[in-house]
């Protein structure tokens, strides 16, 4: 990526699933639905027209800049745009004076929008250190490298990005500070491992960079939240919930929330995107999606991430 292409108008990204979204989430006119990830309104621009007449869409990201992109996408259609968290839903439907949706969707993937604005610094040659989905909340990923002690450098790449050099990596790190960009850390990184090996290599820092952005925006806190707060007190009674994975953390926390609570699993395996998908868009290959039906009852008591212990004392936890 190059810095030019950080500040060329208009979105990138492509969505992903965009069929099998659309199948699974069935929309229908009249209904009232949230895509609590809008990105750049890749997929609610397709959503929208099929809630008409008389549907509407709340759309939701943490990402200001990724709400402009939207707004721009959405201009014209009966789509409203909120600055808030997918596990905040709640409280947007009750400032809307909305009780009750029917139809939820989350794409927990990073927008290739978002990768290729390189002072954001999610991108391996990024000249920036953030990676905050909200710029304006909490401490960020250089923050978190350059104050972390190595053993919670260690647990968080071992635990979120499921590295098994983590700790060597970690020694580096602290042997590095301060670090100042993405790019310094996928070299440290792409030095401290040995070189990787296979057909489908990937770049040696894609687990940090993983782990890294997990921790910073509590991700995986996040998602718990929605599915287990969340999606049972804002979903009507057959109600869909439909959520896109990129990584196993992600799709085991979905799989387990579906299966386990009152809902009718309407994928019996995760759907993934067709060879004709993978190759136009590469980004889709780890999409994996699942969706269900939510059948009512009481709200399931909240249940925190296994791994929540990692975050450590750097986020004044």
């Amino acid at each position: 990526m190059t810095d030019s292409s950080a500040h060329e108008p208009g979105a990138v990204h492509v969505p992903v699933l965009l069929a099998e979204v659309l199948h699974w989430l069935d929309p229908q006119p009249g209904q009232v639905i949230v895509d609590g990830t809008v990105g750049a309104g890749g997929h609610a621009a397709h959503i929208v027209p099929r809630l008409q007449p008389g549907g509407r869409l709340i759309g939701l990201d943490r990402d200001p800049m990724m709400l402009q992109l939207a707004e721009s996408a959405l201009a014209g259609t009966d789509c409203q745009l909120v600055h808030a968290s997918y596990a905040d839903i709640g409280s947007v439907l009750k400032d809307l004076e909305i009780e009750a949706v029917d139809s939820v969707l989350v794409d927990l993937g990073l927008s290739s929008d978002q990768l290729a604005h390189t002072d954001r610094g999610f991108g391996f040659e990024s000249v920036g250190l953030d990676m905050r989905f909200d710029t304006t909340q909490g401490p960020s990923a250089a923050d978190l490298l350059n104050e972390a002690p190595a053993h919670e450098l260690a647990d968080i790449i071992h635990h979120y990005g499921e590295e098994r050099f983590a700790r060597r990596i970690a020694r580096r790190i602290v042997d590095h500070r301060p670090i100042q960009s993405a790019a310094q850390l996928a070299e440290i990184v792409r030095r401290a491992v040995p070189p990787p090996k296979g057909r489908h290599r990937i770049h040696p820092a894609t687990r940090v960079f993983q782990a890294l952005r997990i921790a910073v925006n509590d991700e995986l806190g996040t998602l718990e939240r929605l599915l287990h707060q969340t999606l049972p007190t804002v979903l009507k009674p057959g109600g869909r919930a439909v959520a896109i994975s990129f990584h196993s953390l992600e799709d085991r926390r979905v799989k387990q929330a579906f299966r386990d609570g009152p809902w009718e699993v309407l994928t019996r395996k995760p759907v993934t995107a067709t060879e004709d998908e993978q190759q136009q868009n590469p980004r889709s290959r780890s999409a994996k999606l699942r969706a269900a039906k939510w059948l009512g009852g009481d709200a399931t008591e909240t249940r925190q991430p296994s791994d929540e212990r990692v975050r450590g004392n750097w986020r004044g936890s």
